[in-house]
């Protein structure tokens, strides 16, 4: 796959795609945000044409909402790769987490995917897709985020 490029507007931040209308999806983003103290993290929505577009290049089917997607230096991650190279940039002890990435990637994505199943049941959905308050408005891509 070619390497996903961003606006030079992006300066070197990584994009994070998430399930817009997932109850926990939205509240880790708020709890990346507030860990996040190196201002490393962009976000949209799985279901946001910003988005739509890296799914198509990386061929990752549309309407597949139950993954999180990393897009750092034109690579993409997926799954629980995205989520310990998430937590290695944030602030405190959770950039420990980082070191899970010793224990192999099928076992990683077993509960990552076990988790992703059950998280409309166990934590809700909202109608539509979070909408960023004022505060945080900044940290949300649109399609000019990316290279066309």
């Amino acid at each position: 796959m070619k390497p996903v490029k961003m606006t030079k507007g992006a300066d070197n931040k990584s994009l994070i795609l998430f399930d817009g209308v997932c109850v926990l999806c939205s509240n880790v983003v708020r709890f990346i945000i507030r860990h996040d103290k190196n201002d490393h993290f962009r976000f949209a929505a799985l279901q946001s044409r910003c988005a739509g577009k890296i799914l198509a290049d990386e061929k990752i089917p549309p309407g597949n909402f139950d993954t999180v997607v990393l897009v750092e230096n034109g690579k993409v991650y997926q799954r629980s790769d995205a989520v310990l190279r998430i937590a290695g940039k944030l602030s405190g002890g959770w950039s420990l987490l980082r070191f899970f990435i010793i224990i192999p990637a099928t076992v990683r994505d077993f509960f990552y995917k076990f988790v992703a199943k059950k998280r409309y049941r166990w934590f809700g959905k909202y109608n539509q897709c979070m909408i960023p308050d004022s505060n945080i408005a900044s940290k949300f891509a649109d399609q000019s985020f990316l290279d066309n």
